[in-house]
């Protein structure tokens, strides 16, 4: 006797879950990367280090995975998407308002309405055109805080709403790669999942490791410190919850639309704009509501905006 397959609408409400899962994770994952901080471990090692012992546990259960990632050049652009978006975003929650960042990085809609074009042959439409206005709206408005508050600057260009952050770029960047990882995981839904799964990790050990490598040897960032109980059992603990997160990303975005998985990725957003105004990990001022509010109404509007083909 064979068990019934779940319905579609029970499918997508699965994956949708496991997105909402992996928000979770994400959302509130400042949090310990600014005690290992604090504890002298930069977020750059200690998302290598759990993203190394991740690959090793999947390695470990799913041997053929290696091999998979080895051999399909197409896993090779989820590994370079995956370790962009989990070092860019490690790091900036670190060093940034935790709010402000995550609302650069949910720039999604508009970085995959490009990407979806691209990538996956979805038209774009006038609906797509009115979610990258907003998005550009909201993303205009979070980035002008800085500049309106500083009168003294007597430039025009200065005042342009633009990063003027390190925080800010890797906000940036990580939402960018971050719908790119989406979208790759769209498109090769139909390979093994234990093979995206580990490029996913690999990724994030290798872009994450090569940079805190550059940076210690350059003294820009310091080199882990001696082996502690504390931040051993953290980055253990973190393993465990980026291990369940991570695949529970794989799961839903290869089951549900791009700009599906963005909207309900969103609420990452509330996770983490909660968390971190209740923690000290940042602040929810009017003016970063306002853009932040343009840049979720563009996300939602995708909801309702099936994926299209020529």
């Amino acid at each position: 006797m064979t068990a019934t397959p779940p319905r579609p609408s029970a499918a997508a409400g699965l994956a949708a879950l496991a997105l909402v899962l992996n928000a979770l994770v994400w959302g509130t994952s400042w949090w310990p990367f600014r005690w290992l901080q604090a504890a002298g471990l930069h977020p750059l090692w200690a998302t290598t280090i759990v993203f190394v012992l991740a690959s090793t546990v999947i390695v470990a259960a799913r041997p053929r995975a290696f091999r998979q990632v080895l051999t399909t050049p197409a896993l090779w652009l989820l590994v370079v998407a995956s370790g962009t978006t989990n070092a860019a975003f490690n790091w900036a929650v670190v060093i940034g308002d935790v709010v402000r960042v995550v609302l650069l990085f949910y720039l999604m809609p508009l970085w995959t309405v490009l990407l979806a074009r691209v990538v996956l042959h979805e038209r774009f439409t006038t609906a797509a055109a009115l979610r990258v206005a907003l998005a550009l709206a909201g993303a205009a408005i979070v980035l002008w805080q800085e500049a309106a508050a500083d009168a003294s600057r007597p430039s025009l260009l200065l005042q342009l709403p633009l990063p003027r952050s390190l925080a800010d770029w890797l906000g940036l960047v990580g939402g960018f790669s971050f719908a790119f990882n989406n979208v790759m995981l769209r498109r090769e839904a139909n390979r093994p999942e234990e093979g995206r799964a580990l490029a996913m990790f690999v990724g994030g050990a290798i872009v994450a490791g090569t940079l805190a490598v550059t940076l210690a040897t350059s003294g820009k960032a310091p080199w882990p410190p001696a082996p502690a109980a504390p931040w051993l059992l953290t980055t253990a603990v973190l393993t465990v919850l980026f291990l369940a997160g991570n695949l529970a990303l794989q799961f839903g975005a290869a089951r549900l639309p791009a700009n599906r998985t963005s909207v309900v990725m969103l609420t990452e957003v509330v996770f983490a704009s909660s968390s971190a105004v209740a923690f000290g990990g940042g602040t929810l001022t009017p003016r970063l509501a306002l853009g932040g509010g343009l840049i979720v109404a563009s996300a939602l509007l995708a909801a309702v905006a099936p994926a299209e083909r020529h």
